[in-house]
């Protein structure tokens, strides 16, 4: 359903080992037609910055994906999530409120940026995302387009 790319290097970062996140049943375990989003030359103008790759959580059900990505630090006003064609990208600043009076001598993590990219599955309907951020974690819901929800078929007797 999803294919996650590394933003700053280009390599792939999924759990399969070609990158692509996929439920059982799915016949594209393959990974085939999962353009890694770098790779299709369309590049941004905020992609040579350094950022940090947020953990995300990648859950598919029968009725779409659920994505839940930490993004500790980032307010709602420092949060991009812009969806083109297959390609969701996931942006964020980290804001951390520290008094004038106070002045870090150490950082472990220096950076300021979230980034994350992944190539989605024509089988998900884009325009019906919803997003919800809370406690610094960010929800994403997919649903799947209507052509690929399971269906029944109801058999009749001749």
């Amino acid at each position: 359903m999803a294919t996650q790319t590394g933003q700053d290097t280009g390599q792939d970062t999924g759990a399969a080992q070609d990158g692509s996140v996929v439920a059982a049943g799915s016949n594209a375990a393959s990974g085939a037609g999962n353009v890694p989003a770098e790779a299709s030359g369309q590049g941004d103008a905020g992609q040579d910055e350094p950022a940090l790759v947020p953990p995300v959580d990648v859950i598919e059900d029968t009725g779409g994906i659920t994505l839940y990505a930490d993004l500790p630090g980032v307010p709602k006003e420092n949060l991009s999530l812009q969806l083109e064609r297959d390609r969701l990208t996931i942006e964020g600043r980290v804001v951390l409120d520290m008094p004038q009076e106070m002045q870090s001598n150490f950082a472990e993590v220096r950076l300021e940026r979230y980034r994350r990219v992944f190539a989605l599955s024509n089988e998900l309907d884009g325009e019906q995302t919803s997003a919800e951020l809370k406690n610094g974690v960010l929800k994403l819901r997919i649903p799947k387009a209507q052509h690929a929800q399971p269906r029944k078929i109801e058999i009749t007797v001749a």
